[in-house]
């Protein structure tokens, strides 16, 4: 599946191109952070939570017009959903004569669009008094800190 050396990915090929799936962990952040199920957005902007799902995944691509429906819902400019693409997602644009540079494999998402992380974010979110929150988050960097020197 590549032509000159370059992995190809699309329709065919059984590989989602690393912008698809960027983009779909965008819209589950934004989802998530929004308390939204996949089955509230489908409702919102007309489609079942199994597409909701595909397009989370990078499976299926979102067209212009769903983007902009999505946008909308999540109340988000349509530049968010390719925030903090890491150069060698950008790369694997079919415009781009460069290709990805590394395997698709050595790809990973964006650690803002892990469940585990979006969990945390909303839970302390809920912690209303903002002397407690802003403990938490000193007592968070401190172990994340301590953590980085133990390694």
């Amino acid at each position: 599946m590549a032509r000159g050396g370059k992995l190809l990915y699309g329709r065919g090929t059984g590989r989602p191109n690393p912008i698809d799936v960027h983009v779909g962990a965008r819209v589950r952040l934004r989802r998530t952070l929004l308390g939204l199920s996949q089955e509230k957005l489908g409702d919102a902007i007309g489609l079942t939570f199994q597409q909701v799902q595909k397009y989370e995944r990078g499976a299926n691509r979102i067209g212009s017009s769903r983007l902009f429906d999505l946008s909308r819902v999540l109340d988000v400019p349509i530049e968010y959903f390719f925030g903090d693409m890491p150069a060698a997602v950008a790369a694997c644009s079919p415009a781009q004569d460069g290709g990805m540079a590394e395997e698709a494999a050595n790809y990973e998402l964006d650690p803002m669009a892990k469940r585990e992380t979006l969990e945390l974010v909303r839970a302390y979110y809920k912690i209303r008094d903002p002397h407690i929150r802003k403990r938490l988050f000193e007592m968070t960097k401190a172990l994340g800190a301590a953590a980085g020197k133990a390694k």
